[in-house]
């Protein structure tokens, strides 16, 4: 890894020299470059970023930047990332991880790094497969879906990341889809600035083991129909003529036809930096084919951070009563003599 110089780094710099391997066609390859993209636009220092990641094919991300970079255990990246965090608060933090290594094995760890709220940008892989391992159903599969481990369809209801995340207290959420690297560069662009945890799902086809599991967002077809997309302020409208929307029913969301239900004027107007979560989360259980999904910015709201709470407790614990004694604290009371 070279040291940042005057001249403006560009995506390229972030580039490692070891060949990228992934599979071909693999939504990876989109992911990969739309960070190195977002990291560019915001000029990072490259010796200021560290990439952490467990076990899966996301998790192979660290060795193609050219940054500091931990491929982890399965699962406990949130747990080796809050480490590097809180050993050096000026880093960039990052962790990569995919829908099996975040939700499953690693679903403790994740909860409480976001429930925290400490400094860390985790983006998770969704591609609703365990890929790795040769197309297993991972925690976000269909119910009813068929793989090598459910070959007469999954019998689970699947976890919905982002509900997790804002029942978790998440101050920033938001999704994406890995062929519209616009959003993308742009959600984790807004990520990386947040204070706190911010959490970026990013749908993600696997091309080998659940090829087109979101051809209904990806097709020129149909995706106008599918997609949602949020934009702070305004009303949530979608449809290739922008003619539907989306409104408050009671206590749930509704589809609506502007025109012929409502107008424009009774639609929901999307808050991102609403502070209560009622909003963000029923966005959240938005599922196809009943509602479009929505692809943006979920929640982005400001609360103490979990380093800054650590190191001014640390002060005034200091200051109120010394530097403390590590010797003397082993030797004080409380102590036992085992005789043999």
């Amino acid at each position: 890894m070279s040291t940042c110089s005057a001249t403006p780094l560009t995506a390229k710099d972030y580039r490692s020299d070891q060949d990228v391997r992934w599979c071909p066609g693999c939504g990876d390859y989109s992911i990969l470059l739309a960070l190195q993209k977002a990291l560019a636009a915001r000029q990072v220092p490259k010796e200021k970023v560290v990439f952490v990641s467990g076990i899966g094919c996301s998790s192979r991300l660290p060795y193609y930047m050219d940054t500091y970079g931990i491929h982890g255990i399965h699962g406990r990246a949130p747990a080796i990332a809050t480490g590097v965090k809180l050993a050096n608060p000026e880093l960039d933090v990052w962790v990569i991880t995919g829908d099996g290594d975040a939700l499953s094995i690693g679903g403790n760890h994740l909860l409480h790094a976001i429930r925290r709220n400490i400094g860390l940008k985790i983006v998770m892989f969704n591609n609703r497969i365990y890929g790795l391992t040769k197309g297993q159903a991972s925690p976000t599969s269909e119910l009813g879906k068929k793989t090598k481990s459910t070959p007469f369809g999954s019998i689970e209801n699947p976890v919905h990341a982002i509900s997790v995340a804002i029942g978790a207290e998440v101050t920033f959420a938001a999704r994406a889809i890995y062929n519209d690297v616009k959003m993308l560069q742009y959600v984790l662009e807004r990520a990386a600035a947040h204070r706190g945890t911010a959490f970026v799902e990013v749908y993600q086809d696997c091309a080998v083991y659940n090829h087109e599991a979101f051809n209904y967002l990806t097709d020129r077809q149909t995706k106008d129909d599918n997609v949602l997309v949020l934009e702070h302020g305004k009303p949530m409208t979608f449809g290739r003529n922008r003619d539907r929307g989306i409104r408050w029913d009671g206590l749930k969301i509704e589809v609506v036809q502007i025109g012929r239900d409502c107008s424009v004027d009774d639609l929901l107007v999307h808050d991102e930096h609403c502070e209560s979560p009622v909003l963000a989360f029923q966005l959240s259980r938005m599922h196809y084919p009943e509602f479009p999904t929505p692809m943006g910015i979920f929640r982005d709201v400001e609360r103490p951070v979990y380093e800054e709470m650590m190191f001014n407790q640390i002060r005034e614990a200091t200051a109120r009563l010394g530097p403390g004694d590590l010797q003397g604290l082993f030797a004080e009371t409380d102590t036992w003599t085992v005789e043999p």
